[in-house]
């Protein structure tokens, strides 16, 4: 059975981090705010395949309120996210996800990213798809006061799907 999911997520830009996407840190003035590394793009993936198995989000599974989940890597939490998928006889497809964004310009860091994110989710990069645009400086992401991304992941499960 295939199946999909579609996941979104936002923070709030600081001075006070590093800028992590896609589990790439970037050159940049300002980074996420968050409890893990605050990484929108592996949170966006991570809830679309969450999504596409009927699991919920990532917020049930990795809550803000865990002290030992406190800077967790985002590629972890994918990682975790592909176990709960295994356990569920359920593998990663495809993913295509969108970062968007005033700034940084990510196009340079776009391969590296597919490779973390392939490499975390036990696919080839192929099956990632990661891309980029900028809010037209409309809104809080056109004021560059955060980021954000959306994806939607494609999932295999073998069997009745239960």
């Amino acid at each position: 059975m295939i199946r999909t999911g579609i996941g979104y997520d936002i923070h709030r830009l600081t001075k006070t981090r590093k800028l992590i996407l896609g589990g790439i840190e970037i050159p940049h003035s300002h980074g996420l705010e968050g409890h893990s590394d605050a990484d929108v793009l592996s949170h966006a993936i991570a809830d679309a395949l969450l999504g596409a198995i009927g699991a919920g989000d990532i917020g049930q599974h990795f809550p803000n309120t865990d002290k030992s989940l406190r800077g967790i890597s985002s590629l972890e939490i994918l990682k975790r996210v592909t176990t709960i998928l295994a356990e569920r006889r359920t593998c990663v497809v495809n993913i295509d996800a969108t970062i968007i964004a005033e700034a940084p310009k990510v196009a340079p860091h776009v391969s590296a990213m597919r490779q973390k994110i392939a490499d975390a989710t036990g696919v080839g990069e192929s099956n990632v798809s990661v891309k980029a645009t900028s809010n037209e400086s409309l809104g809080a992401i056109g004021r560059s006061e955060g980021i954000a991304a959306m994806a939607i992941a494609t999932v295999e499960t073998k069997g009745s799907g239960d």
